[in-house]
């Protein structure tokens, strides 16, 4: 009996103090952001000339099936800083029927986050001095990519990018990553530009 009493006044005693264990709080890791600003991109292969951040890197896409070697304008720009990448793929096309199946398949790939997104918003691009028009869709939520956009002029050329991170998706701990590359994505649709 005298041993249980004090074992019981040892671990009471034990609890009173204020060293008590927490867990540490959930932190992510420091991001240092480039410094913004932009280079023109051309490249021979593909029809089209833009500005694109300075900080990415541009990648030929070699990942291709034997049906999608015929594109040779797939790329990635990579951003090292920013773990993150934007694939983009360019085909041409002729005809409306095809035309609509690339939209189509645009949509579909979208469609894709919807189990997962809490929330999508399409923004209309159109600058018909420029015979250009798509759509930006911005999707809210752990999804694999948050931004996605198509852009076309609907008769011959159909370009298709789409945001990736390479890392989990937790839309909180990448809102500020996010946000910086956004800013971006408005300068390069305002100075797009078909080539043929």
């Amino acid at each position: 009996m005298r041993y249980l009493i004090v074992c019981l006044i040892i671990s009471l005693a034990s609890c009173n103090g204020d060293d008590a264990a927490l867990p540490k709080p959930r932190i992510y890791p420091r991001v240092q952001y480039p410094e913004k600003s932009f280079k023109s991109f051309e490249q021979a292969e593909c029809p089209f000339t833009m500005q694109i951040p300075a900080y990415t890197i541009y990648m030929k896409d070699t990942l291709k099936t034997r049906e999608e070697e015929k594109y040779t304008c797939w790329f990635d720009l990579f951003s090292p800083e920013l773990n993150a990448k934007m694939h983009m793929s360019y085909i041409d096309f002729s005809g409306r029927q095809r035309f609509d199946e690339l939209v189509e398949d645009a949509f579909e790939m979208v469609d894709k986050h919807n189990i997962k997104a809490y929330y999508r918003d399409e923004i209309k691009l159109s600058f018909p001095e420029k015979n250009l028009y798509g759509l930006i869709f911005e999707i809210d939520g752990p999804v694999a990519s948050p931004l996605q956009f198509y852009l076309t002029d609907s008769t011959n050329h159909f370009l298709r990018g789409s945001l990736y991170f390479n890392d989990v998706v937790n839309r909180d701990s990448i809102e500020p990553v996010y946000h910086f590359i956004r800013q971006d994505i408005e300068p390069m649709f305002e100075s797009f530009s078909w080539t043929k």
